[in-house]
């Protein structure tokens, strides 16, 4: 059995994405790790950051990215397949930039590739999320946040990565990747294992910065700097006692990066959210009273919500 771990990453390093660690966490299980390493703004190091890495596993792919893909994040599923097309596996384990998996669950997720190797009933596998928040000692349990996604695909040539880069689907033909006609949701299986997602952890100017790039993608670069050019310099998280506190451990190679966090002093840890802004989706009475609901009557699982795959039961 054959493992490919695969990515992309663009401004890695100036956006504070801990993609080395990303890499690092997974390629105990993989026998190559291909990523697509977009050429970055003038000063971003990511690329000699990831070669720094120094294992003949990982395999850089050089590549430019096009704006006039600059369009519902296009651009990321774009990028994506090159890496995922680059692969030789039998099982290809995607993550993206800013996730990574906890030492503890690499056994388990041998294991379960080893497991369901012969069984092609299956065609990806389902880990369960961590999505981080502000810091790295709070995260969001509320409604709204995906709880699963599919993180490790078959090698088949029908599997694409689908709309913003955030999933898969078997395409029939593939078209593009948000097409709405000729594609089907992926047949998976759980793994007992998470993704720990550190998206929404950076000091608060690179939060922004962060989200002024993402959504550049989505909407045109040119609409996204209008927009952010009339917004404030910083993040707000908001206050942090409406999370859910984190009381485990962080992946072994996260150690050096979270010593960096130096914001601290610039978080709001309890009080109300500020008057002044848009209240975070979590903050509004509506998603405060669904996922009270949640833990309340249903064991903290969400009520409804989509879901892209098919969840083989009893596999």
């Amino acid at each position: 059995m054959k493992i490919s771990g695969f990515s992309f990453v663009r401004n890695g390093v100036s956006l504070y994405y801990p993609v080395v660690e990303s890499i690092k966490s997974i390629l105990p299980v993989c026998d190559e790790f291909c990523i697509a390493v977009g050429k970055g703004d003038q000063g971003d190091k990511t690329r000699e950051m990831i070669a720094g890495i120094g294992n003949p596993k990982v395999k850089i792919i050089d590549t430019v990215w096009d704006e006039k893909y600059y369009k519902k994040g296009i651009i990321n599923a774009l990028q994506t397949d090159i890496a995922q097309q680059a692969c030789s596996g039998d099982w290809l384990f995607y993550l993206q930039a800013d996730e990574v998996v906890h030492e503890k669950y690499l056994s388990t997720i041998y294991s379960r590739c080893a497991e369901l190797l012969d069984n092609k009933n299956v065609e990806g596998l389902l880990f369960d999320y961590k999505h981080f928040w502000g810091d790295y000692y709070h995260y969001q349990d509320s409604h709204g946040w995906y709880p699963r996604e599919i993180r490790i695909i078959r090698s088949l040539p029908s599997i694409h990565s689908w709309q913003s880069a955030q999933s898969f689907r078997h395409f029939d033909p593939y078209i593009e990747p948000r097409q709405k006609e000729g594609t089907r949701k992926l047949i998976t299986a759980l793994v007992n294992a998470e993704i720990y997602h550190y998206g929404w952890v950076r000091p608060p100017h690179l939060m922004q910065n962060k989200r002024r790039a993402l959504d550049g993608v989505h909407w045109g670069r040119k609409q996204a700097d209008e927009f952010y050019d009339s917004q404030p310099d910083h993040f707000d998280y908001g206050p942090l006692d409406r999370m859910a506190v984190f009381k485990k451990s962080h992946p072994a190679v996260m150690k050096e990066f979270i010593k960096r966090m130096d914001w601290q002093d610039t978080l709001q840890y309890s009080g109300s959210p500020n008057k002044n802004r848009q209240l975070h989706k979590h903050e509004t009475v509506k998603y405060r009273l669904i996922s009270r609901l949640e833990k309340l009557f249903n064991s903290g699982r969400q009520f409804g919500g989509f879901k892209n795959y098919h969840l083989l039961n009893g596999v």
